[in-house]
């Protein structure tokens, strides 16, 4: 009798077990048709969402540290968000601190021309070494401890950067530095996107490229502090060692990301993860949860025992999203941006300005960079990724255009004047386009368990591009004159970017991570037409609208 029962309640059991098996397909296979998700499914994902409860309350170890202090969800993911984003602060700050540390160390040092573009793009080239350990380093020890390893690496490089009386130190410094800062600026974006809603995600990820662009002017203001202090460049370089401790010490209460820990078979500490950064509190939440949990279980377990690299080749949706990701990290990079940043004062220096001068009037390009990049984080998620990229680049071309022509400006004081125009207007709109589009779009479009790898080859795009580019520029400068590098070379690739983004760019805006597959599952001509009908409709629309204006105007003018 009592074996008969055991079967009975196994019997039951494995039932369960199974309708919640089928129930969580259905859900997954409701989302990705684009069908409505029925109140049998919601049922039933709330079902499995209490248990979870059940099983997450009796073990207390699964707390998340500093969760308590945020009892609101949405205040710990904006916890998050902030201090996550020094790491962005840490990669601006280390931009920009040589642009003006290397008017003074060139003397010091005696580096020549072909050292001093080592010395400025060897946090780069370290960058390019941070962005191919950083699938490992992620896969292995998760987003958390990614973060801190890059803060030791950029403490490290940042101390022997300050320390530096040869050439070789200085080199050694700026490639341990540029490991930490790559290995970061992988991770970051990826972890914050990771934890975040779907109609927040843009912006909360355009927060760190917001923080890039804060430390980039922090970085020209801390030049100008020390520009009279005895030693001046060893201070400059070594003030970045305060913000990899500060996000060192944050690193330590960060959670581990729901989505590497549902990886991993930690189904309750991803629940717990969850709670703290999202909760629980509304559907939505629960049921992207159980589409993340049955998303992540199933890319798991087909990407056993392959070499998950290939499948950027031979699984379409997958190649399509990591050679968008290429792109659009190609297009940020040769667009001219860290060639500007790196040599601003090199550059003023040239046309005339003292090397005092050259450092403190950097700060105005610095800083329109930081105010531009700020409307990224409401813009992102209001209008969406391609709309600004569409509206904004030509402004960066013509910011392009203007600094290229200031060469032909027949007096020094003209031509600081019309190359400091071209600057900031380049600066305007670059900072809420061509800055923040790029890392929004990598840290969402690759598919969880390939993720890291996505990311790291778009953060290896970014790196490479940036050393490339600043390596060459003082060469490019000669070999190609300074409008033909401006105005020929950065100008026509930002062109060329420009209808890329009007053909081939998918929309990513208010869709879950898991929902971003189906955007790419479909073929570069499918995704061409698309974009050309959505073209259309908004420019018929916006027509329409200016005439119907106007002949109100007309109206109103002819009325007595």
């Amino acid at each position: 009798m009592a074996v008969a029962q055991d079967e009975t309640v196994l019997a039951i059991q494995e039932e369960e077990k199974t309708s919640k098996a089928m129930t969580k397909a259905s859900l997954l296979e409701s989302v990705e048709a684009g069908l409505e998700i029925t109140d049998d499914m919601k049922n039933s994902v709330f079902q499995i969402i209490d248990e979870l409860k059940e099983e997450y309350e009796k073990d207390a170890s699964k707390k998340v540290s500093a969760a308590g202090v945020f009892r609101n969800p949405k205040r710990f993911m904006w916890f998050l968000a902030i201090f996550a984003s020094i790491g962005g602060f840490l990669y601006g700050i280390d931009i920009s601190l040589i642009s003006g540390a290397l008017l003074f160390m060139k003397v010091d040092l005696n580096l020549d021309t072909s050292q001093q573009s080592l010395v400025s793009s060897g946090m780069s080239l370290g960058g390019v070494a941070g962005a191919l350990i950083s699938m490992p380093v992620n896969e292995l020890v998760g987003r958390k401890y990614s973060i801190i390893v890059a803060c030791i690496l950029c403490t490290v490089g940042a101390i022997l950067e300050a320390a530096a009386h040869d050439y070789g130190t200085m080199v050694a410094g700026r490639l341990i530095l540029g490991a930490g800062v790559g290995l970061e600026a992988m991770t970051i974006p990826t972890y914050i996107s990771e934890c975040s809603q779907k109609r927040r995600r843009g912006g909360i990820v355009s927060l760190y490229q917001v923080l890039i662009t804060f430390g980039i002017l922090a970085g020209y203001v801390v030049n100008a502090i020390f520009v009279k202090v005895p030693g001046n460049w060893r201070f400059m370089m070594g003030s970045s060692l305060l913000f990899s401790t500060i996000l060192l010490v944050s690193a330590l209460f960060f959670p581990e990301s729901p989505r590497w820990l549902m990886r991993k078979g930690r189904r309750v500490d991803a629940y717990a993860t969850w709670l703290a950064v999202r909760g629980f509190d509304v559907e939505e939440e629960k049921i992207e949860f159980a589409i993340m949990e049955e998303v992540v279980i199933a890319e798991r377990e087909a990407s056993k025992d392959r070499f998950l690299y290939l499948d950027f080749i031979r699984i379409p949706h997958c190649r399509r999203a990591a050679i968008h990701g290429i792109l659009m990290m190609v297009f940020q990079q040769f667009s001219g941006n860290n060639s500007m940043t790196y040599f601003l004062g090199t550059m003023y220096e040239r046309a005339g300005l003292s090397a005092e001068n050259s450092v403190y009037i950097s700060m105005l390009g610095g800083g329109t960079m930081f105010w531009s990049t700020i409307p990224a984080i409401y813009l992102m998620d209001r209008f969406g990724r391609r709309p600004l990229l569409l509206i904004l680049v030509p402004g960066v071309v013509a910011g392009l255009i203007i600094t290229g022509f200031s060469f032909y400006a027949p007096t020094t004081t003209s031509l600081i004047v019309v190359y400091t125009i071209g600057v900031v207007s380049y600066y305007a709109f670059w900072g809420s386009a061509l800055g923040p589009t790029p890392w929004v779009m990598n840290s969402e479009i690759y598919p969880t368990y390939i993720r890291s790898y996505g990311m790291s080859l778009g953060t290896l795009s970014n790196f490479l591009g940036n050393w490339i580019t600043t390596y060459a520029f003082l060469q490019m400068l000669d070999a190609m004159t300074k409008p033909g590098t401006y105005i020929g070379f950065y100008g026509g690739i930002t062109v060329i970017g420009w209808f890329y983004f009007l053909f081939f760019t998918p929309e990513t805006k208010n869709l879950t991570l898991e929902e971003i597959k189906a955007v790419f599952s479909k073929t570069w001509i499918e995704i061409a037409k698309h974009n050309m009908e959505d073209f259309r409709y908004h420019w018929n629309k916006f027509w329409h609208k200016r005439r119907a204006q106007g002949m109100d105007e007309q109206a109103q003018t002819v009325s007595p």
